[in-house]
């Protein structure tokens, strides 16, 4: 299981690097949004996990969001808490206050055994205009292996 696990971890991470390089094209990274969750339980084919977020840009206060993020895929195990940072790339280095509200859709892999690691990159926001590249790996405690396609709404709201 283990073994099985760690190539398609392996598997699905290359696949999210392609997935955010492509997405990257004609953007600039503006900051980072770091999202922390409770934790989950895998449903076998998904998952719904809660998050709060903050969107931390230079010279500006922190941006509060919450976020609902829906996995279809293998899901199976149980996590304790997690802590997810994307580099947020936009079209312009301007943003207000909310602007990354929105629905983005992307892929995912991660696998823990007591400490574990994912990545995930996705694409969304108003008008498909933002990028949220995986700023480091995932990190995660629990027994999971999960892997596949994510969707992410992105709400204004308290961390």
């Amino acid at each position: 299981m283990y073994r099985l696990a760690s190539y398609l971890c392996i598997a699905l991470a290359g696949f999210v690097a392609s997935f955010a390089a492509a997405q990257a094209q004609s953007r600039t990274q503006v900051g980072v949004l770091e999202c922390r969750s409770p934790g989950s339980v895998g449903l076998i084919v998904g998952s719904v996990t809660n998050f709060g977020c903050v969107l931390r840009v230079n010279g500006r206060p922190d941006d509060l969001y919450t976020a609902r993020i829906t996995k279809v895929g293998v899901d199976l195990g149980v996590t304790g808490e997690t802590g997810i940072s994307w580099a947020v790339l936009a079209p312009t280095a301007q943003l207000g206050p909310g602007d990354l509200s929105g629905n983005y859709a992307g892929v995912d892999a991660s696998a823990a055994i007591g400490v574990g690691v994912g990545g995930n990159a996705m694409i969304g926001g108003s008008n498909n205009t933002f990028a949220l590249q995986p700023l480091s790996v995932q990190g995660q405690t629990g027994l999971n292996v999960a892997g596949g396609v994510q969707s992410m709404e992105l709400r204004p709201g308290r961390y």
